[in-house]
């Protein structure tokens, strides 16, 4: 009878944790760079932990694959929607039929020109800060020495081009020294940035009159880092390299001499997320509209091999 029992409360808690169960739709830009996947792992694996049923879209870049993907999950009647937006304009509407069907939508990493009352909030880095501490490791490393800067952009109209571009800027302001003379988007992918980083070199004495590159991902910095070898250059000696992510394969140039510094994106954006998102879903605590992650600089001689190692595994 005792048994028979224990077994009916067992049913009961598991219809329980079932029915409370939560579903959240993630609509991934795609697999640009090693970061983006990190973070989808990292997005995976946390749902998992949490019990929480994540649908998972890989919008492969396009921004109408995610408008897609969100009146899809709206359809579907998901608890949530965590969004990484591809570009920051265009999501008036998709995010209007999401808050018409009171499902709360997160964002990802990158932010949007939409009304903030459109989303519950957003967690990223400060991604204009990103970019004035790359500025600021240049300015410090160079001196007053003139200095010739290509730049590799990320994806056109993203926030975190246009952002990163931004606070690079911001640093250089006043430092005339310091000069951008080429920028171009290799949209995040270490293909275009070598295919770019070639035409950069080309254009500017085979990278004779080049002296650094800030590229706004790491994984164009590594793509442009095999351009500059096929060069006939040392990366990392003849051209400073410095970029954003903190990559694996990034922190493995930088302990090889080919690359100098790198400010870290963490790619858990989903833990401060399913955390605003469950204390909503307990009694509405709404959470601040942008939840801040740390930016942190890496250079050689903070262990780059190390950092490879404790990395590696985490999906890159």
């Amino acid at each position: 009878m005792k048994s028979i029992f224990l077994a009916g409360v067992a049913a009961f808690t598991l219809a329980a944790t079932a029915a409370s169960a939560q579903t959240v739709g993630f609509s991934q830009i795609g697999s640009e760079s090693g970061w983006r996947a990190a973070e989808t792992t990292l997005t995976k694996q946390q749902a998992e932990e949490r019990g929480i049923d994540l649908k998972f879209s890989d919008a492969q870049q396009k921004q109408e694959n995610q408008i897609a993907a969100i009146r899809a999950f709206v359809a579907q009647g998901v608890d949530a929607i965590l969004l990484a937006p591809v570009v920051a304009t265009g999501w008036d509407s998709a995010l209007e039929e999401a808050k018409d069907a009171d499902i709360p939508v997160v964002l990802l990493d990158r932010q949007v020109d939409s009304s903030d009352d459109l989303y519950l909030t957003a967690v990223g880095s400060n991604l204009v800060h990103e970019g004035e501490v790359a500025g600021q490791w240049l300015v410090d490393t160079v001196g007053d020495q003139p200095c010739r800067v290509v730049e590799l952009q990320g994806t056109t109209g993203s926030s975190p081009a246009i952002d990163r571009a931004t606070g690079f800027r911001n640093s250089l302001e006043g430092h005339d020294n310091l000069e951008i003379v080429r920028s171009q988007t290799g949209d995040f992918t270490r293909s275009q940035g070598k295919e770019v980083m070639e035409s950069f070199l080309q254009a500017e004495n085979g990278g004779a009159d080049i002296c650094a590159l800030y590229a706004h991902n790491d994984d164009m910095a590594v793509g442009a880092i095999q351009a500059i070898k096929e060069a006939g250059l040392n990366p990392g000696d003849d051209i400073l390299i410095v970029a954003i992510d903190a990559v694996p394969d990034y922190f493995k140039a930088m302990a090889e001499g080919d690359a100098n510094a790198t400010v870290e994106l963490t790619p858990n954006m989903a833990g401060p997320a399913f955390d605003a998102l469950e204390a909503y879903w307990a009694d509405g605590t709404m959470p601040p509209k942008f939840i801040q992650t740390e930016s942190r600089l890496y250079t050689q001689a903070d262990d780059p091999e190390g950092e490879y190692e404790r990395r590696k595994g985490l999906g890159y």
